[in-house]
């Protein structure tokens, strides 16, 4: 289906066309959603589950890996000669955003709904000028395997999330997370390191 859409349509035909399934709940939705994805995206891998109302901009530069879960109303953000990389088991929660212009999901994150990341800010100089129209700064940001982002929780600019850590819900990431961390709190901070579940640990 991917290959017959993506030969008979233009890349802003195909764009059009997701709109006449994105918000259906029918099988037949879910599978013209998955095609059309992966017509215009760079990688689409198998068994990828994009809930209604997920929608995108600049697709070319996503490369999604296998039993990825895209949850209902989430949006994905990339940019021309950018990348966003999502890996093998990630699942992402309803309405959750992503200004995905650099941007790296290890394999099995976990991505609470409504969690929020961003790679740009505007630098707000010069200050005679509104913020709005001043440079637009892209920082990467990277989650390492296997950590969980909580319900709400946002990442800023130029963060590295360790892999295995935890971010609470609400929290706001402002700086790197170690691997295997707990963190929460507004800005987010230490609370623990996760430990083995066996006797004494």
């Amino acid at each position: 289906m991917a290959d017959h859409v993506r030969s008979n349509y233009s890349h802003e035909e195909l764009k059009n066309l997701y709109q006449r399934f994105v918000a259906g709940e029918s099988d037949f939705d879910a599978r013209m959603r998955r095609a059309i994805w992966r017509a215009v995206s760079r990688h689409l891998g198998n068994m990828v589950d994009i809930g209604s109302g997920a929608t995108f901009r600049n697709p070319e530069t996503m490369e999604i890996g296998d039993g990825v879960y895209i949850g209902p109303q989430t949006y994905i953000q990339g940019c021309s000669g950018g990348r966003c990389v999502i890996g093998n088991g990630v699942w992402i929660g309803a309405q959750s955003y992503f200004d995905a212009r650099d941007m790296i999901l290890e394999d099995h994150v976990g991505w609470g709904p409504g969690a929020k990341l961003l790679c740009s800010a505007h630098d707000a100089f010069p200050l005679d000028v509104p913020i709005i129209q001043t440079d637009l700064r892209i920082r990467p940001v990277r989650v390492g395997q296997g950590a969980d982002i909580g319900m709400n929780a946002v990442l800023l600019p130029g963060v590295t999330v360790g892999m295995g850590s935890v971010v609470g819900a609400g929290a706001v990431v402002t700086k790197d997370v170690p691997s295997y961390a707990v963190v929460a709190g507004v800005p987010a901070k230490f609370l623990r390191w996760r430990k083995d579940r066996t006797p004494g640990g």
